[in-house]
């Protein structure tokens, strides 16, 4: 609002009446979290004294709580000002410095700062209340936006069309449209998401984790679970967890960073005793290398067994020969695959036409200046 323009107003009229020539404004709308040399006003004001120190001041602050938020950073500010021989000045408060003045100036600091303590203890406490009631306090995540609600009050609303491009985006994740976040994060800038604002692969992140989204609220840090919320969701919670699944693994090959064409197999097969993976090396004879898989889990009772490369490979052969796809399956999944490339490729190609559409514009207004 017009806060500091109405305390402005105030010590302007506090200096016109007592005869002070009004020299400099400091206007700080940081608190500092109670420290007021993270107030970059009040530093500004300590430096201008600093550099004017042959001269004389009188600091006019509009009430006592605006001077500093807690009662020891009160009093150090107090010693900062007697130091530069500053007159702290207030309007609804007399400094004195007599023992009796002291005595209720740091009364008056640990009555505000009492204040301030319980105001914030009693926002926490509404704000937790909002939440476990079902609705969201805080900023709204993108893809919504906060409207009034006769009944509900401040209420989340899908915010479009953001909001239809990330359900879009979601569904199509986990359904397999979008192989990886890569893949989501090129549908996205496909898609002028934001304005068109560049999409960073943290922000795709951040969507696929948001349960917002599914109409649940929840917030880990104030322990608090998972609770049904009064506004629309953009995806089931179902597909949420499926997400969940697929950002963590399960049930997805991942690729191993020492995969070798010498053991295909290392990672996929698994031990018969304890049912870890195996892993696989080439083990040096008299004459020559031999290749073996082996179980190197502790506790296996079948650890660092060997057993023939060919063997463990002969036998999977035998049973790839058992497990053949049919031919129109094979057809089939051939026909999939070229439909989501090509689909892939149209998104990315639209994609390249609107940079290149923005370059040109951008090209123009570079030649038109």
């Amino acid at each position: 609002g017009h806060g500091l323009d109405s305390q402005e107003h105030r010590c302007r009229q506090f200096a016109t009446q007592h005869g002070y020539e009004v020299e400099q404004v400091f206007r700080d709308s940081s608190s500092g979290g109670g420290d007021f040399m993270k107030r970059p006003q009040m530093v500004e004001l300590l430096k201008y004294l600093d550099a004017h120190h042959d001269q004389q001041y009188v600091v006019i602050f509009d009430d006592l709580k605006r001077f500093a938020r807690d009662t020891i950073f009160h009093l150090k500010l107090r010693a900062a000002l007697e130091a530069r021989r500053v007159i702290p000045k207030c309007l609804n408060f007399d400094f004195d410095d007599s023992p009796t003045g002291r005595f209720v100036e740091t009364i008056m600091a640990a009555s505000g700062q009492l204040e301030r303590e319980q105001n914030k203890l009693q926002v926490l406490q509404k704000t937790r209340a909002r939440l476990e009631k079902g609705y969201w306090p805080f900023f709204p995540p993108t893809g919504y936006k906060f409207t009034r609600d006769p009944l509900h009050g401040k209420l989340l609303v899908p915010d479009n069309p953001d909001a239809e491009i990330i359900r879009v985006a979601l569904e199509g994740y986990e359904s397999d449209r979008f192989s990886d976040q890569t893949a989501v994060r090129d549908f996205l800038r496909a898609r002028s998401f934001r304005k068109g604002k560049k999409i960073y692969d943290t922000q795709v992140k951040r969507l696929l984790t948001q349960v917002l989204y599914t109409g649940y609220v929840e917030l880990a840090r104030w322990k608090i679970g998972r609770i049904k919320g009064h506004h629309e969701a953009l995806i089931s919670l179902e597909t949420f967890e499926r997400i969940q699944a697929k950002l963590k693994g399960k049930g997805y090959l991942m690729t191993r960073k020492d995969y070798r064409l010498d053991f295909p197999l290392r990672g996929f097969v698994t031990c018969a005793a304890c049912g870890g993976s195996l892993t696989a090396s080439w083990t040096k004879g008299k004459t020559r290398k031999y290749p073996y898989y082996w179980c190197r889990n502790r506790g296996c009772q079948m650890r660092s067994k060997s057993i023939k490369k060919d063997d463990i490979e002969g036998s999977f052969e035998k049973l790839l020969d058992r497990y053949t796809p049919k031919i129109a399956i094979l057809k089939l999944a051939w026909v999939v695959l070229i439909d989501v490339w090509k689909k892939r490729v149209q998104e990315l190609d639209k994609y390249k036409a609107g940079l290149e559409s923005k370059l040109r514009t951008v090209q123009q207004t570079v030649s038109n200046f």
